[in-house]
């Protein structure tokens, strides 16, 4: 396969970092790295060929951010929007993260969760431009040949999905593969370089019949693969990333229950790598427990604690919660024994077939033994009142799932009840914050997995929600993973990242009553679950680099100096 001359790189001088770019003319306005529109200077335009090609007047950045803004206004629905910064993105990578950087609260939930939902169902006919790369059945022979020619060889972070548990909403083929660009989005907004990044997909089949039926679906046409031909295809890739990009770390994405376990054993030892969907939606809902045991002047030990949803993202929760638990004194036993976690089928016990993931979260009969229920399997409202709950947290990605009766028993066994519908996209939320403080009051304490606006009360006080999201987390547990050169991402640094975002809200937000900061705040955040990950990673001994400082502040000025931001540099052709 021919190898991709690279079009640029980005070298350091004395005066600070510059472009240096090896093609000239209309190659340069169609390369997303290095273009930017109408900004470049007459100098650099008689330097890289772009005379004639561009309108004579010279923008600055501002002027350009004024006038997308003005034009993204313009648009009518979320999906347009998104579909307009994805254009963006495409054309000028700098403008891009510049706009998205100032606006950030704004198209968070355009670029990501719930909007890029409605652009991946969507995404054959939606289709513009290739981003990233995907690898599929047909591929297995060349896959190292695939990585060797992509233009970038400095990749450090790679999201890779099989599209089988996107979000909420399911197998979605190879549209999936838009939630590794929406989430290296993210990435960058806290300080990756775009030119580090790469979005991937494996595409192994959809079981989606509409999909199969639909002429203009460009993925896979066949049912998913799965067992002995799936992991030949992952065991392939992840061997020549390692060979590619060596420095690389992997986050697998979205991939469904039944493979999302088996894959994170399979390679967390031989590429670093995690899957947010399990220890970052852990780390983030720790986190938000955290925070709501310090407003309320308790601790995490002191709660009992009811997960609605066994999938992916409810054991990944369970299990951080028990991490947590376990740092903070108790035993691993007295720890389990305060967390109970339900599927579709009711209360994770003993007496159940499970899956192997879930075995460790099941509870023994004599826990719930005494309790009333009407059948041998404890249901959610048995459950809470069984148990005494004082936490419910949902992971089902059912819509409603908290009635008025689940919420107002949570609020029966204490007097702060904590409720943390977690579930994305909006439309999947297993019940609104208005609700909830319409059936327990001021005393609640509430964070959503997706946005919603501030609620007043009837006494007049507003109170804003919380958006438990996972970019809290992941853009700063994988940059300083990178920073270090982790041979692993531990579950140590993991606790970290939920440790230092708990920190974060109560240094900065710490007297406005908020479970996380506002997302406006994330490039700030990720840096500083950067440096706190980092220590950790020092501490556990899978540091790579052998020139890091151990003190926080010191870290912290390290991945400072290190981080992306939206700005042209000086251009020199070469």
């Amino acid at each position: 396969m021919t190898r991709i001359a690279r079009s640029f790189d980005v070298r350091s001088t004395p005066e600070g970092p510059e472009l240096v770019v090896s093609t000239a003319g209309l190659d340069v306005l169609r390369d997303p790295w290095i273009n930017r529109d109408t900004a470049f200077s007459w100098s650099e335009r008689e330097a890289l060929g772009l005379d004639g090609l561009l309108p004579p007047h010279v923008s600055t950045i501002e002027e350009q951010l004024e006038r997308v803004y003005a034009e993204y206004a313009t648009l009518a629905t979320p999906l347009a929007h998104n579909q307009f910064l994805r254009a963006l993105q495409d054309r000028n990578e700098t403008l891009f993260y510049a706009l998205l950087a100032r606006h950030t609260e704004e198209m968070l939930p355009i670029v990501y969760t719930p909007t890029v939902g409605d652009a991946i169902k969507a995404y054959s006919r939606l289709y513009k431009t290739a981003r990233g790369l995907t690898f599929s059945a047909r591929d297995l022979p060349r896959v190292d040949a695939i990585l060797a020619s992509y233009p970038l060889d400095d990749v450090r972070m790679i999201v890779v999905t099989d599209s089988s548990a996107i979000l909420g909403i399911g197998d979605q083929g190879y549209g999936g593969i838009g939630i590794s660009i929406g989430k290296l989005a993210l990435y960058t907004l806290g300080g990756l370089a775009p030119y580090h990044a790469l979005p991937m997909s494996v595409d192994v089949g959809t079981n989606q019949r509409d999909l199969l039926a639909d002429p203009l679906y460009l993925g896979v046409r066949a049912p998913r693969a799965t067992g002995e031909a799936y992991f030949a295809l992952t065991d392939r890739l992840v061997a020549a990333i390692k060979q590619r990009y060596p420095r690389a770390i992997l986050q697998w994405e979205d991939l469904s229950k039944d493979t999302a376990f088996d894959v994170l054993e399979r390679y967390r030892k031989a590429l670093p790598s995690f899957n947010d969907d399990i220890q970052g939606t852990g780390a983030v809902a720790l986190a938000g427990l955290l925070a709501a045991a310090r407003l309320r002047g308790s601790a995490i030990t002191d709660d009992t604690y009811v997960i609605h949803g066994a999938g992916a993202g409810g054991a990944g929760v369970a299990t951080a919660i028990v991490g947590g638990l376990v740092d903070a004194g108790l035993t691993l036993e007295a720890a389990r024994a305060r967390v109970f976690v339900l599927d579709s089928k009711g209360l994770l016990t003993e007496e159940r077939a499970l899956e192997p993931y879930k075995r460790a979260l099941a509870q023994p009969k004599s826990v719930y033994s005494a309790w009333q229920r009407a059948g041998t399997t404890p249901t959610l409202h048995e459950t809470i009142r069984g148990a005494k709950a004082t936490v419910l947290l949902g992971l089902s990605g059912q819509a409603g799932a908290f009635d008025e009766a689940a919420v107002r028993a949570v609020g029966e066994n204490c007097p702060r009840p904590v409720v943390f519908p977690l579930s994305n996209p909006t439309t999947s939320c297993e019940a609104l914050p208005e609700d909830i403080y319409r059936w327990l009051g001021g005393r609640a304490v509430i964070s959503t997995g997706s946005p919603f606006a501030p609620v007043t009360l009837p006494d007049g006080e507003v109170r804003p929600i919380g958006q438990g999201n996972n970019a809290f987390i992941f853009p700063g547990l994988g940059m300083a993973a990178s920073l270090v050169q982790a041979r692993e991402v531990t579950d140590s640094m993991v606790l970290a990242a939920a440790h230092a975002l708990n920190d974060y809200t109560s240094e900065f937000h710490g007297s406005s009553g908020r479970i996380y900061p506002p997302t406006s705040e994330l490039h700030a955040v990720s840096l500083f679950v950067a440096a706190r990950v980092a220590k950790a990673a020092i501490d556990a001994g899978v540091a790579g680099r052998a020139d890091l400082p151990t003190d926080i502040d010191a870290l912290h000025a390290l991945a400072n100096s290190a981080a992306y931001r939206p700005e042209y540099l000086p251009v020199r052709a070469g």
